[in-house]
């Protein structure tokens, strides 16, 4: 298995894959975890361990709180170690309470779902929901070091595998084609957590956004790409009260929405928007959702990649070309309708 190292502006990652039994590391000060990966702690760490309930209606100022209140409780001091177990939503909170707390100490993540595996601990995005957006607040805080037990993915419900694999998808999309052909022709093997298969997706994925993120940590350019699918994917999120559709799902919606809006524009050929949305078909994923365009295009315009008051969308125009670029109101409705 491999292991890498990045350099992410002034702040270097380490990524390295251990087994179930080496995963949590003696350097912890302070451990968070959720009520489902809790389990993965040592009891000799649990009096410095701040558990959270699971999901994401729990990523709120409210948990930073939490795990802030315990860390000074604790006395730490900016040579702490926060150490994130968990999926998506606790490697946010994780990093970005390490972010704040003495203007800054060490996080290590250990991401436990396939959503944070292949994208959410890597690269530094962190942050919490407010007033009913996704991740509105938040800071850029890349961790000392991740750290990745593959067999940690087999305690996940199916429906979590398969949101995590929307990432997967995605990085395929932007940055891999052979991963993407990989994904068209291996469905049984991956639906069957076959380790090899999860080995060589969670590996291209990592190769995929470390190389990105290295050329552009606080996202100014190409990092942008990375958002895919993520514009419409949030606003549906918000729009649905983060209970509706788990992230991954919704970025799914998202991709099939930006496809549209290609097509609609005339970007892309109508082979390559079949070709995603037989593959999305082909995982059963669901493809629709009962939302009003209105609230879809007010919920898109608080999001993070407005520039200038104006919303920009990721939009591919063939397997690893990516844009990014404003698109008129009446497409939006169209393609929404």
């Amino acid at each position: 298995m491999s292991s890498y190292e990045f350099n992410f502006g002034q702040f270097k990652t380490a990524v390295g894959f251990y087994e179930l039994e080496n995963l949590i590391p003696d350097s912890g000060s302070l451990f968070i975890a959720d009520e489902n990966t809790s389990y993965l702690i040592p009891k000799k760490y649990l009096d410095r361990c701040v558990i959270l309930p699971p999901g994401e209606e729990f990523k709120s100022w409210e948990s930073i709180d939490k795990i802030l209140t315990k860390a000074v409780d604790l006395e730490l001091a900016r040579d702490a170690n926060f150490v994130g177990v968990g999926g998506g939503v606790i490697c946010d909170m994780t990093a970005f309470a390490a972010s704040l707390f003495m203007r800054g100490c060490s996080v290590t993540l250990i991401p436990t779902t396939l959503l944070s595996m292949a994208d959410a601990a890597l690269g530094g995005k962190t942050g919490v929901d407010f007033k009913g957006y996704k991740n509105l607040v938040g800071s850029f805080y890349p961790a000392k070091e991740l750290r990745i037990a593959v067999d940690s993915l087999k305690t996940l419900s199916k429906r979590e595998f398969l949101s995590g694999l929307a990432e997967v998808i995605k990085s395929a999309m932007i940055g891999d084609v052979e991963l993407l052909e990989y994904i068209e022709n291996s469905r049984d093997d991956i639906l069957d957590l076959k380790k090899e298969s999860l080995n060589y997706i969670i590996n291209s994925c990592i190769k995929v956004k470390g190389r990105i993120v290295e050329e552009d940590l606080y996202e100014k350019s190409v990092r942008a790409n990375l958002n895919l699918g993520h514009t419409f994917g949030h606003a549906l999120e918000s729009v649905t009260g983060f209970s509706t559709f788990s992230h991954g799902e919704g970025v799914v919606w998202g991709i099939t929405k930006a496809m549209d809006t290609s097509l609609e524009l005339g970007i892309v050929s109508k082979d390559y928007h079949s070709r995603i949305l037989s593959l999305l078909k082909s995982y059963n994923y669901r493809l629709e959702a009962d939302v009003k365009a209105t609230d879809i295009i007010d919920a898109m315009k608080l999001d993070k990649k407005k520039k200038g008051g104006v919303v920009k969308f990721i939009l591919q125009t063939a397997p690893g070309e990516t844009l990014i670029r404003e698109v008129p109101e009446d497409v939006l409705y169209s393609v929404l309708k």
